[in-house]
């Protein structure tokens, strides 16, 4: 319940409410799984004061290549709160994942409800990635990408995928994804041949990376915010 008013993290609310610092109707609780109904909320407290969710916090993020998109590693490797040190933002948590090699636009919230309506496949936008391939890919391996291939016992493809430029010897490519799964692009591009050299995401829905330099955030502007929050998507015009 403390988690999903943005007011911390599942683990560190669990943490809180085991060590009896929260109480409902002034009786301390023990069970992390102790449903409280959204009307009633007022009746929580945390360490003697009443809970008081915060402001919503909506951020995008140009995520540098190197990263990993946790809050603590146990290898000790740097991560995307990196970005914010200094900002005084309070719990922020990641609105879906970019690996550690991969790079571009992560969105952040204290908002479970908004993030949940962005990563579910149902409601939530397209994504748009530019991939850097090792070779020049023919078309009958971008409509390969696009028809899916099976690969572990999933079925990976891609929305939309078409040749943005090439060299002598690599490609850049747009991929359009409808959900994220893991490592997805990497491995569908593995079945099919191909070597990612760059993976960045370039675009969420109508949300686009822009001019945010690598390693910078901004907040959300309020019709960011709810035009991502909506269910009617279509995917970026190929």
């Amino acid at each position: 319940m403390l988690s999903k008013q943005g007011l911390c993290s599942r683990t560190v609310a669990t943490r809180w409410v085991l060590a009896g610092r929260v109480a409902v109707h002034g009786r301390v609780v023990l069970n992390p799984e102790f449903p409280v109904p959204a009307q009633d909320l007022g009746s929580v407290s945390i360490d003697g004061r009443a809970l008081r969710p915060p402001e919503g916090v909506y951020l995008m993020l140009n995520k540098p290549r190197g990263l990993v998109t946790t809050t603590t590693d146990e290898q000790g490797r740097e991560t995307v709160y990196r970005c914010f040190d200094g900002a005084g933002l309070g719990w922020i948590a990641p609105v879906g994942r970019l690996d550690k090699a991969s790079e571009g636009l992560l969105l952040f919230t204290n908002d479970p409800g908004w993030a949940a309506r962005i990563t579910d496949p149902a409601t939530g936008p397209h994504k748009r990635y530019h991939v850097q391939v090792d070779e020049l890919p023919d078309a009958a391996v971008l409509r390969t990408l696009e028809t899916g291939v099976d690969c572990d016992g999933e079925r990976l493809q891609a929305t939309g995928a078409r040749l943005l430029r090439s060299g002598g010897r690599n490609a850049w490519l747009e991929i359009v994804l409808a959900e994220g799964r893991n490592r997805q692009i990497r491995r569908l591009m593995a079945a099919c041949g191909l070597r990612v050299l760059r993976l960045v995401r370039v675009a969420i829905g109508d949300l686009a990376l822009g001019q945010l330099g690598k390693g910078q955030w901004r907040r959300l502007e309020a019709a960011e915010i709810t035009l991502l929050a909506g269910i009617d998507w279509s995917p970026p015009a190929a």
